[in-house]
């Protein structure tokens, strides 16, 4: 009997010991403490501009790195891939969208500057030609009919010119500017480089020729494929046959190539210097690691993740 006392004593002192232990104060793990408590804050300024192809990507990223890096400011403008370069050459900012490579005019201009600069591809876009929900006509496009359709040749266009039995209506024409990206591939891959039609109404702002297009229904536009996809529901894309048959721009045509010829590769430029500032190479660290995600969100086609690691140790290596 005594034993079994003693035994339940010990046992009562053991655990109350043990609960006074677990119930008292607690030192404060020194390596504890929230992702923002331990990202290091960062501050400063990010010039950035170009294309309005490349814009929705670039403004995504600027959102979701505010989330990280609060203190950083980051400026993104839409002056088209040709003022991008611009403004570039002149040493206003630190990174520029475009839709086409550089120029080889362009990059002299940055030498002579003493501007050195890294090339990275962050997506794939499939140049989308669209035109009003209602045409009920055209079905596909061969590159000649938009050829004889879009290059200037003294004539009033009808969709009738174009193909038999289509309306004997005027085309009203919209198209991103001549400082576009946009317009320097269509000009490229479909004009040959002779002039476009006249009565074409021009815009760096492709909302503008969403609009024209979705107001008239003799109208046709063409731009980035995420433009498209964010108005799909007011817009009617254009399947377009390169010489295999009419294909539609999709996730998969444009990064298979398949949507040839109109599918391309998106680019940034970044200034070398620039990245040595910690602000700008981390948020184009941000942008790399992230750019596949971002892009598939606002309706491009990510590159292969294979393409975005040799990037990133591009990038370590300007560090």
């Amino acid at each position: 009997m005594l034993k079994r006392k003693k035994f339940w004593l010990s046992f009562l002192l053991v655990f109350t010991i043990g609960f006074i232990a677990a119930c008292g104060p607690k030192e404060e793990d020194s390596t504890s403490g929230s992702d923002s408590e331990q990202t290091e804050q960062l501050e400063g300024k990010i010039a950035i501009d170009g294309s309005s192809t490349v814009f929705p990507i670039m403004e995504a990223t600027a959102e979701e790195y505010k989330i990280v890096q609060p203190k950083v400011q980051v400026s993104v403008g839409v002056s088209g891939t040709g003022g991008g370069f611009k403004a570039f050459i002149a040493g206003e900012t630190d990174i520029s969208n475009a839709s086409r490579p550089i120029k080889d005019e362009e990059a002299e201009s940055l030498k002579e500057n003493g501007i050195e600069y890294t090339e990275f591809q962050i997506a794939y876009d499939g140049l989308s030609v669209v035109v009003n929900k209602d045409n009920d006509w055209v079905d596909y496009l061969t590159i000649e009919e938009l050829k004889k359709m879009w290059v200037e040749d003294g004539t009033v266009k009808t969709w009738a010119d174009i193909r038999e039995g289509w309306p004997e209506e005027e085309i009203k024409f919209y198209s991103p500017g001549t400082d576009s990206g946009t317009f320097d591939y269509f000009d490229e891959v479909i004009l040959d480089g002779e002039q476009i039609v006249q009565s074409a109404t021009l815009s760096e702002d492709d909302n503008v020729l969403v609009t024209g297009v979705t107001g008239d229904v003799n109208a046709i536009g063409y731009f980035g494929y995420a433009y498209y996809i964010e108005n799909k529901d007011r817009l009617k894309v254009v399947p377009i046959d390169g010489g295999n048959g009419p294909v539609e721009p999709t996730n998969e045509t444009v990064e298979s190539g398949e949507y040839s010829p109109l599918s391309r590769p998106l680019f940034i430029y970044v200034k070398n210097e620039s990245v040595k500032r910690e602000e700008v190479y981390d948020f184009v660290k941000f942008l790399l690691e992230n750019a596949g995600e971002l892009a598939e969100e606002v309706g491009y086609v990510s590159t292969p993740q294979e393409n975005y690691d040799q990037a990133l140790e591009q990038l370590e290596n300007l560090k």
